[in-house]
């Protein structure tokens, strides 16, 4: 049996490549998780990693059954080992510098002071830092995918333990509505007996002293009548038996967000026929009671993958 998950969470995963002779490259997954209908994967990745794409999409797909889930990658280099000089471009700048400085002042050329260094440094392309978009090889993309396992393992875990937590809130809300189903039924007992008092209300207001001529029996059929509409015992049958099939999908665990939004319609609609048949104050409260602990069921169950 699998925990049942929740379909929100966040992991990371950070690790350093180095190899003989090059610069330690860093890597950092970030992977965030929220609600969703299906699984959806979005990848956001460097320059030259779109070949693991499909690896990356597998190894969420045999974590996850649902949740819309952002992965991102980012790299990172030693910034003082990627500047370079370029020493060749000083060269010729000097020289074009010594050029225009004969050409439009030859005359002072040879006082004319040297520029200094840091203004050289400062002429764009002198001075370069590796952009950390070259084209990753196998064993770059190999930690990688290692990398992003890590991380999925790190957010399975935390959505793990996150669903724990609204198993348990799941499992409090049943009972509350296994409760409010048993007082409903004791409420549904007076149904009939309501409706024989307010049918002789009825005939008392329009009657007067004839309505005890009224025949008994045609009194009783009329009450008869307005018992059956008003009678709850399906909707409580049903309503308890939902209860039931809730709670076995808690026990069996796995994937069970998309049954139980389902369950819970059908909770709401037999609340809402439970409040329409209500010929009692006790009854529409309790009736009222359950919808609104039906609608928190809803809500925790939109977090169940």
């Amino acid at each position: 049996m699998k925990q049942p998950s929740s379909m929100t969470g966040f992991a990371r995963a950070a690790g350093e490549l180095r190899r003989d002779g090059a610069t330690p490259v860093g890597w950092t997954w970030e992977l965030r998780s929220v609600n969703g209908r299906g699984l959806d994967v979005r990848l956001k990745l460097p320059a030259g990693f779109d070949a693991i794409e499909p690896k990356l999409r597998a190894a969420a797909a045999a974590r996850f059954a649902r949740g819309s889930i952002q992965a991102s990658l980012s790299l990172s280099r030693d910034d003082t080992a990627a500047v370079t000089i370029d020493r060749a471009l000083i060269v010729r700048l000097l020289g074009e510098l010594r050029d225009l400085g004969a050409a439009f002042a030859p005359t002072s050329a040879s006082s004319t002071p040297p520029p200094r260094i840091e203004a050289l440094l400062a002429l764009p392309g002198v001075m370069r830092r590796a952009s950390g978009e070259e084209a990753p090889d196998e064993a770059f993309m190999e930690a990688a995918l290692a990398g992003f396992e890590e991380a999925a393992d790190s957010l399975a875990a935390a959505r793990a333990a996150e669903g724990a937590r609204l198993c348990d809130i799941l499992a409090a809300l049943l009972d509350r509505i296994a409760a409010l189903q048993r007082q409903s039924a004791v409420e549904a007992m007076a149904q009939p007996e309501r409706a024989r008092e307010r049918m002789a209300e009825l005939l008392s207001r329009l009657l007067g002293e004839g309505a005890q001529a009224v025949p008994s029996d045609r009194l009783a059929q009329e009450v008869a009548i307005l018992a059956t509409r008003s009678d709850v015992t399906e909707e409580l049958d049903r309503l308890a038996s939902h209860i039931t099939a809730a709670r076995a999908l808690l026990e069996a665990g796995g994937a069970i967000g998309r049954q139980l939004d389902f369950l819970v319609q059908e909770f709401m609609r037999e609340a809402n026929t439970l409040c329409s048949k209500s010929a009692t104050a006790g009854l529409t409260a309790a009736g009222l009671q359950l919808k609104a602990t039906i609608e928190q069921v809803r809500e925790q169950v939109q977090n169940i993958e």
